[in-house]
């Protein structure tokens, strides 16, 4: 069977946009979100918490659940949010953001960890 890739446009042009910019962050992104959906990744606010760092902006190239709970202050960038992960994220005084807002703050992905 042959592989097609993602289906949805939005997603098809972010890759494009993430393999055009050259920065080893962002085509590592354009890699990830690549996959088939059951094999991107999905991260818990619990594993976040654990590795966030104040002055990083966490990167999950997949989405962000829910499960556990955000205690720091954090920026956190993916491709989809749950909508509790997002309330979480704010009520901890942190940000929720798209990769797109992301790479337009950084375009050489400066201070942006990739989490799984």
């Amino acid at each position: 069977m042959r592989r097609t890739g993602p289906t949805n446009t939005v997603l098809q042009k972010l890759i494009l946009q993430l393999q055009q910019s050259r920065s080893p962050v962002w085509v590592r992104t354009a890699e990830e979100l690549s996959r088939s959906t059951r094999k991107r990744r999905a991260v818990n606010l619990s594993r976040i918490e654990r590795y966030a760092d104040a002055k990083k902006v966490m990167l999950v190239p997949g989405k962000v659940l829910s499960a556990g709970t955000l205690t720091k202050k954090v920026s956190v960038a993916a491709w989809q949010f749950s909508a509790q992960a997002t309330e979480k994220i704010k009520a901890a005084g942190g940000q929720a953001m798209t990769i797109e807002e992301l790479m337009k703050k950084s375009p050489k992905g400066e201070n942006v960890v990739i989490i799984g």
